[in-house]
């Protein structure tokens, strides 16, 4: 399972795979992690044991560790996939690629390369399992790129369109 998080505004994705093997951000992370009760967890991450304290507020999370707060949110993949079909990411400026969050057929792509659109607004429109799914844009921007055609079955993490 793959997760956003984002701790004092830095971003990192963080998997967890069916091994149990830790990666974080792609590098592969020696860690040993037990919970002692509800908020008070032990972690032994790169030979170093932390006692790491986890509260959760309003749908964000404090983390103390060695006596430093640590502010963060965490998203899965569905909720940060539920989310950018809101056009609720955050994104910043500069360009941004949008990708295929599941393997799919590309069943309508209703903007054009160079056209202005608005956070929130369809970029294109994904069929998986059956089910329609519109890809939206997180944020304003310029259509720069178009990757993707009509028609055309694509992989998840497919680049299909960037913005500007």
């Amino acid at each position: 399972m793959k997760y956003i998080t984002t701790i004092n505004d830095k971003k990192f994705e963080i998997e967890i795979r069916n091994d149990g093997s830790v990666w974080v951000n792609g590098e592969s992370r020696d860690v040993d992690f037990l919970a002692l009760n509800n908020s008070l967890y032990s972690i032994i991450m790169e030979n170093r044991s932390h006692e790491v304290v986890v509260e959760e507020r309003d749908g964000a999370y404090e983390v103390l560790v060695s006596g430093r707060l640590y502010n963060g949110t965490v998203l899965d993949e569905r909720s940060q996939l539920m989310r950018s079909r809101r056009g609720g990411l955050e994104a910043d400026s500069g360009e941004i690629s949008i990708k295929a969050p599941m393997p799919g057929l590309i069943v309508a792509i209703p903007v054009s390369e160079g056209q202005e659109v608005k956070s929130g607004q369809t970029l294109l429109i994904l069929e998986s399992m059956k089910m329609q799914n519109e890809i939206k844009a997180p944020r304003d921007g310029t259509v720069h790129r178009i990757s993707v055609q009509q028609g055309e079955t694509v992989e998840q993490k497919r680049v299909m369109v960037t913005l500007i």
